[in-house]
């Protein structure tokens, strides 16, 4: 009885959850229908409960005559909430999907929405902490001192007198992120499946890596144990401070943090009025990125104004770390190729390197990618460090990886997004930022830095562990073939008298290759017996390889001269 409950819990659980997709996806659906996207809508295949009556061309345009293309896309993204706005907000610095002027208005997308009440803030406090908050507050504000998509902020103060404050998840957005995702992933398939060009763009992959940036966001546990790594990262830097996480007051729907005086660095009028200097902030928030990526490995993803602190004296807090990328050795070796690579305008090392780098198809045309990457040298090479544009060189670079179907790591694409974003913060600053210029040092740190005896040592070490792997599975490989060979699996049989022959030949190729390597690796060992370190088995195999692979060629030699004889 108990089992038959659990299974008509989990059938109801199912329509349930069936039942939501449905009433949301009418929404969705509804919402582009509203903003003009009938064409689209009419030419994906969705099933017959998400469909609406599509409205006539003329009721739409009655609506929205006033709204250029890339503003309905936005009111639209608005009007459906977090989820597309966020989803809005990447899109924005992916201009290699969409054009220029969509990106532009995109990332005027606002993420201010009206604050949720108090007394939920309340509930979710009590429930989360599961003790009264007078046991922990002294007092908290009613009114947010922001309220965004995902959470609203307000200041407090512990009983202990600390003031800090306190980010709360908003009700229910975590069901509705949840089933957004899921709605999101199915039409990013039906476009990829039944609109034509859009394969290209590789939208499910977009969305997956959409999908693990909001399951960060909205984990506060994990925001937590990114902002503790960061002030970790720079307890040595004066010119870098962390707001404390407060201990014991963290869950997955609740984050509590010091208290700090700063200006947001996307408050201008506030910086100029403060004294601070809006060109040495892009600089100092530049190198606190930098060091980020290439020393530490591990970086603040989403570097806009609105983030970051300025405090007194241009000391710069970070704010926000639920969006974070990750750079291991291997990735920071294959960009300071990329480094090298371009700064030589070398188009054919460039292109293996995007190739190893990125998932690459079987039938990658190198050559073609090679010549349009001239073709951006070409375009961008002329162009001073202080007008460099890397946005928009790296903008060109991902559209040539996506238009040959190459798969970029979700840490890479997480990185060029962070180099974008950070690139328009730098700008919106100071209109004389150049981040290429900003560049340079780096570039030629990690070019001495690739060179030095400490990195040299690493690689000889790392080669040294590969092959102590292949030579322990080597034998193992050779064994199996020699089993197999023993076995007679390995046996052709042709009726061809000369074909046969050189199969047959081919084969005793393969037998002297296995004895030469079987006896190299015998030998390089040192397997006993030995004489003078040297193993006899060994040797005498090597020797015995040398001594048929002779006789081989010695054999095709003479076969070949008798059938010139013969044709003469």
């Amino acid at each position: 009885m108990c089992l038959d409950k659990d299974m008509l819990f989990r059938r109801f659980r199912k329509i349930g959850r069936a039942v939501e997709h449905v009433q949301r996806m009418r929404i969705i659906v509804g919402v582009f229908l509203k903003y003009g996207y009938e064409p689209l809508a009419r030419r994906l295949p969705l099933p017959s409960p998400w469909h609406l009556p599509f409205k006539s061309q003329r009721q739409i345009q009655e609506h929205i005559a006033l709204l250029t293309p890339p503003e309905r896309l936005r009111a639209a993204l608005e009007e459906l909430g977090p989820t597309f706005v966020k989803l809005g907000q990447l899109l924005s610095t992916r201009t290699h999907l969409l054009p220029r002027a969509y990106t532009l208005e995109l990332a005027n997308l606002h993420d201010q929405v009206p604050p949720f009440p108090f007394d939920q803030v309340k509930a979710i406090l009590r429930a989360e902490f599961k003790r009264p908050l007078e046991d922990i507050f002294m007092t908290i504000e009613e009114s947010p001192i922001g309220s965004a998509s995902i959470a609203q902020v307000h200041r407090a103060i512990l009983i202990t007198g600390q003031n800090c404050v306190v980010k709360v998840q908003r009700p229910g957005i975590e069901k509705t992120v949840r089933v957004d995702l899921e709605l999101m992933a199915y039409l990013a398939t039906l476009l990829e499946n039944h609109v034509d060009g859009w394969r290209v763009h590789q939208p499910s992959a977009v969305v997956a890596e959409f999908a693990r940036s909001m399951e960060q966001e909205l984990d506060f546990g994990a925001e937590a144990g990114h902002i503790e790594r960061f002030a970790n990262q720079f307890k040595n830097e004066p010119t870098i401070y962390v707001p404390a996480v407060v201990p014991g007051l963290v869950t997955k729907r609740v984050l509590t943090m010091e208290y700090i005086e700063a200006v947001k660095a996307s408050n201008f009028d506030a910086l100029g009025l403060a004294g601070l200097d809006r060109r040495q902030i892009a600089t100092n928030i530049t190198d606190l990125v930098m060091k980020q990526i290439f020393v530490h490995g591990f970086f603040h993803a989403d570097p806009h104004p609105g983030n970051l602190l300025v405090m007194s004296k241009g000391r710069l807090g970070i704010l926000d770390g639920g969006m974070v990328g990750r750079i291991d050795d291997e990735l920071r070796e294959r960009i300071i190729e990329v480094l090298l690579a371009a700064a030589d305008r070398d188009a054919p090392r460039l292109a293996e390197v995007i190739a190893v780098t990125c998932k690459a198809p079987a039938n990658l045309d190198r050559s073609g990618l090679s010549y349009d990457l001239m073709e951006v040298f070409g375009q961008y090479g002329t162009q001073s460090i202080g007008e460099f544009d890397v946005s928009g060189a790296l903008t060109s670079v991902t559209r040539l990886i996506h238009e040959y179907n190459l798969v970029m790591p979700s840490r890479l694409s997480m990185l060029i997004k962070c180099l974008i974003v950070l690139e328009g913060t730098g700008r919106a600053l100071s209109p004389k930022f150049s981040l290429a210029g900003l560049l340079e040092p780096y570039r030629t740190q990690f070019v001495l830095h690739q060179f030095s005896p400490q990195v040299l040592l690493k690689k000889a070490k790392k080669l040294h562990r590969e092959l102590d792997v292949l030579m322990e599975a080597v034998p193992r490989g050779l064994n199996n073939l020699l089993e197999q060979l023993q076995a007679g699996k390995f046996a052709v049989r042709l009726m061809d008298p000369p074909l046969e022959s050189a199969v047959n030949r081919l084969v005793y190729g393969v037998y002297i290759s296995v004895l030469l390597l079987s006896s190299s690796l015998l030998w390089s060992h040192q397997v006993p017996p030995t004489i003078r370190g040297t193993s006899v088995i060994g040797c005498v195999g090597f020797i015995a390889a040398i001594v048929l692979g002779a006789k081989m060629m010695w054999s095709i030699r003479r076969l070949n001269t008798s059938k010139r004889n013969k044709e003469e």
